[in-house]
């Protein structure tokens, strides 16, 4: 069961403020205020849809209360923990904005990118954009080996089965025209929405352009959720989706 803390508010209208941040939030009370103050301070976000998903480190209870300080907030809240999956597939329900992107609770990503994700989305040059942690030699530099092979395997798995060419399918920044998010059924429930997503997008055939973003890796004793059983369950998605 979920709930939804603000009442209706009209679709916005605001040109500049055309994005929808779809933010899932488990158990990340160290980060939550920070992040949201870094995806509320960029001028194109119109909304932010942060949904918790049964946190239990008082995560809730914070989310509750940014929302009665800025409208844009749209919060909603699972019962229990279901998965990163099943967040996102609350948050997509509520989308009013044209464009639309995932962020994490963390602070790995950062908000101040999404212009430039967004600038060949407004041309009309594509419909998907991703941003690449590992475009760039200084992000590969300073990652932590395991995260970095793991996802340079699954990266290249991918490719193999979707025909896509990305650098990094696992990456959190991605960036769709609203109705197209709104087209791809969500199955999954936990981490296997990167490769799911992925491949339904390939076979879509639709417009997609990696752009380079910065990022600062989180180690698992920072609280890093993702484990090698997702890592498995990403090979799986990965052959499953894509056939």
């Amino acid at each position: 069961m979920q709930s939804h803390s603000a009442s209706e508010r009209p679709a916005v209208q605001a040109a500049n403020a055309c994005l929808s941040v779809l933010m899932p939030i488990y158990n990340e009370i160290d980060t939550l205020r920070a992040i949201v103050s870094a995806v509320l301070a960029q001028p194109v976000v119109g909304e932010l849809i942060a949904v918790d998903d049964g946190s239990s480190d008082g995560s809730r209870e914070l989310l509750a209360e940014l929302a009665k300080e800025d409208q844009r907030i749209r919060a909603f809240f699972h019962e229990a923990n279901r998965g990163k999956g099943a967040a996102l597939r609350t948050a997509i329900s509520a989308i009013q904005c044209r464009y639309v992107i995932i962020q994490d609770a963390d602070l790995e990503y950062n908000p101040a990118e999404y212009e430039k994700l967004l600038a060949p989305l407004i041309s009309d040059e594509v419909d998907v954009v991703f941003g690449s942690r590992y475009a760039q030699a200084k992000n590969i530099q300073e990652a932590y080996f395991g995260q970095y092979l793991a996802n340079r395997v699954l990266t290249w798995l991918c490719n193999r089965f979707t025909g896509l060419q990305l650098t990094d399918m696992e990456t959190c920044y991605k960036m769709f025209q609203s109705n197209l998010l709104k087209k791809i059924s969500i199955e999954e429930k936990g981490f296997g929405i990167e490769p799911e997503v992925t491949a339904k997008i390939a076979k879509m055939r639709v417009r997609l352009r990696e752009v380079p973003i910065a990022y600062a890796a989180r180690a698992y004793s920072a609280g890093k959720k993702i484990g090698w059983k997702d890592g498995v369950r990403t090979l799986a998605c990965i052959v499953r989706y894509s056939l």
